[in-house]
């Protein structure tokens, strides 16, 4: 008598597993979106590359270095 809802609640429990495998399996593996920069990476780093190749000009460069530091 007791054995009864125990079986139930175990097959149900064995469907419900069974779902959840197929369907991750289905989905593939979980990826995350990649971070716009390397990690240790910062904003003013970018900025001093950008200035030692001469990309920009040093006001460019004071007015960005500003806009940077400001909290």
């Amino acid at each position: 008598m007791i054995l009864g809802p125990l079986f139930m609640l175990l097959m149900l429990a064995a469907v419900v597993a069974a779902i959840v495998v197929v369907v991750r399996w289905v989905g593939g593996p979980w990826q995350t979106p990649p971070s716009p920069l390397p990690p240790g990476r910062a904003a003013i780093d970018i900025l001093n590359e950008r200035f030692a190749r001469g990309e920009i000009d040093q006001a460019e460069y004071e007015a960005k270095r500003r806009l940077i530091s400001q909290p």
